[in-house]
């Protein structure tokens, strides 16, 4: 009887379908998205949210918000686990899904309505557990080095062989979250003391790119630290294959 571990090893090598798979789903998703956004804020008067009053005007809508983006989260994420074949290569694809989800997003805002005008326009990128705020360009870089990661993890690890960074690049990854998370909402924080009208009325004035910045690079280690592993096993893998070089 084939032992599963051997038949997982022994599937064909369908990752970048797989792959493309995904990517149509992460695009066919992010127009829902960016359709349904449009709808909601052509119906509260908010295409731009930078302005006065900038989150929905009643609780209702709120609410209604906040499950939206949750459900939104869950279905990128279950499409991730069902791509993949192991642990490792699902959250990959679950990167995959959600990076072309947020920049196709804003590409086709701005097909439908117009908006945002440049990458430097200021947007509310989610509501949990108090409203993000940052220029569209901080989340879009972020989005593309999910992509980059995702890609790396789902299509070069194996069950034989898995491909996972390493520890201290997890935790500068982590600690890079952590930073990123603190400017995009370091504007709701300064102002919590105000209650939850100060927080849900709060418009920034300035980002602060150098604190993100230090934030991406900490981001991107594991990428880096993967993108050195693959290099090093596929010129391992060569010399390897490589002809014996018999002597006259």
């Amino acid at each position: 009887m084939l032992n599963p571990r051997r038949k997982i090893q022994a599937l064909p090598e369908n990752r970048w379908r797989r792959w493309w798979v995904v990517v149509l789903f992460a695009i066919a998703m992010a127009w829902v998205e960016s359709a349904a956004v449009v709808y909601l804020r052509t119906v509260v008067g908010r295409i731009e949210p930078h302005q006065t009053k900038p989150l929905p005007v009643s609780d209702a809508l709120s609410r209604a918000e906040l499950v939206r983006e949750a459900a939104t989260l869950i279905m990128l994420f279950a499409v991730g686990w069902l791509a993949g074949q192991t642990w490792r290569s699902r959250l990959g694809y679950s990167l995959i899904a959600f990076g072309l989800w947020d920049i196709f997003y804003y590409l086709f805002l701005k097909l439908i309505c117009g908006w945002p005008h440049s990458l430097l326009d200021w947007d509310v990128l989610f509501l949990l557990p108090l409203p993000w705020w940052g220029p569209v360009l901080a989340p879009t870089l972020i989005a593309a080095l999910m992509v980059l990661g995702g890609t790396l993890l789902s299509q070069f690890d194996r069950v034989d062989q898995p491909l996972w960074p390493s520890r201290r690049s997890v935790a500068l990854n982590l600690g890079g979250v952590a930073l990123a998370l603190y400017v995009f909402m370091a504007d709701a924080i300064h102002v919590m003391g105000g209650g939850r009208e100060a927080v849900r009325n709060v418009l920034p004035a300035w980002f602060n790119w150098p604190l993100f910045l230090c934030a991406f690079l900490m981001m991107s280690a594991p990428v880096w630290r993967m993108a050195a592993r693959i290099w090093k096993r596929r010129q391992a893998d060569s010399l390897s294959n490589a002809p014996a070089n018999c002597g006259g």
